[in-house]
């Protein structure tokens, strides 16, 4: 009951600016905060009750003025990830959820055509919502700065390979792989669908690996490009279910030469579903079937290994990122296989 009123009365306080408010002029009285923000103090103070209780806001009983306590010592770096991730919960996901009983009754995302009128699934409607792209990509961007960087420490990339990024989105992987993988003749290509090239061509630019890099349009369904020494699949495959999964990676054995080699990222569930302290469980279910996809979800690092061998590859790594690495902040446990095609 407690769990998104605790959510949104955290984030209002963020949004209103009491926090800020705060911490620019401490000892300010509610009266004075409401002043500054625009809000009764009323409102102030009774936002205010919670984020006491937890100790991140303390408040002199003697003069009724409030200073930071605990987000005295967050840093703003941990601070600023931690809001890009309630941002994304609350306008992605916390109204859509809403409807998550229909939408997993129909398959569909409900929540999305009630809120925006659209069909489909929220990668498609980013494109046509400005509130909804800039919440879901402005963590996206996030999530693979953070993240690309133990992938590549990972994954062996040989000198001069042909790379395809599938659904790599506009270009971030795809830069990434070059510039952390760089060799002689080095190619990577991001593969998408079609709306995504001019962003993606642009990031290149930006970025200075325009020689180096390139677009594919296409829909992994209808046919994945042949040509390429070595597949990505991040951030992707748990989107889909079962079945969806093996067509994908499928598709990628029979595009891929004897020796080609795949290398997937993946958010996984813990091998032990009672893990008390791993929270994708409670996250990632409601998130994908009600304000993603209408389908899909994460799987164990096992099921995901077992999957990629029924589907034709020799599994030659899975491994997790050590949670103990992970901020505290941040759900996903990432992992990571990679699989070569012997026949």
């Amino acid at each position: 009951m407690v769990g998104p009123a605790r959510f949104m009365t955290l984030l209002s306080c963020f949004e209103l600016g009491i926090v800020d408010a705060i911490q620019k002029k401490p000892g300010q009285t509610a009266a004075q905060l409401g002043e500054a923000v625009g809000v009764k103090p009323d409102a102030v103070e009774q936002l205010l009750f919670l984020l006491v209780k937890e100790r991140m806001v303390a408040c002199d009983e003697r003069t009724g003025g409030y200073t930071l306590d605990a987000l005295a010592d967050v840093p703003e770096r941990d601070l600023r990830r931690a809001l890009t991730y309630m941002n994304m919960i609350k306008v992605v996901a916390l109204r859509q959820l809403f409807y998550l009983t229909e939408s997993a009754r129909t398959g569909t995302l409900v929540g999305l055509k009630e809120l925006y009128g659209a069909e489909g699934t929220l990668y498609g409607a980013v494109a046509e919502h400005r509130d909804l792209r800039e919440s879901w990509a402005t963590l996206m961007d996030t999530v693979t700065a953070r993240i690309d960087p133990w992938f590549f420490e990972n994954v062996d990339i040989p000198a001069g390979s042909r790379v395809l990024d599938l659904a790599g989105n506009t270009g971030l992987g795809a830069i990434h792989t070059y510039q952390m993988k760089e060799s002689p003749g080095l190619k990577v290509t991001t593969f998408d669908l079609p709306e995504k090239e001019e962003e993606a061509l642009a990031n290149f630019r930006a970025h200075g690996v325009a020689d180096h890099c390139s677009f594919i349009g296409g829909d992994v369904f209808e046919g994945i490009p042949s040509g390429f020494d070595v597949v990505l699949i991040k951030h992707f495959l748990d989107m889909f279910d079962r079945d969806d999964v093996f067509r994908i990676v499928k598709g990628v054995h029979r595009t891929l030469e004897v020796g080609g080699q795949l290398h997937v990222m993946v958010p996984v569930y813990p091998e032990d579903i009672h893990d008390t302290d791993n929270y994708n469980v409670d996250f990632f279910p409601a998130f994908f079937i009600g304000a993603t996809m209408g389908q899909g979800g994460p799987q164990k690092l096992s099921v995901y290994r077992r999957w990629l061998e029924e589907c034709g590859f020799t599994v030659t790594q899975a491994i997790s990122k050590d949670p103990a690495e992970i901020p505290n902040d941040v759900i996903p446990i990432p992992a990571l296989l990679s699989a070569t095609k012997e026949r």
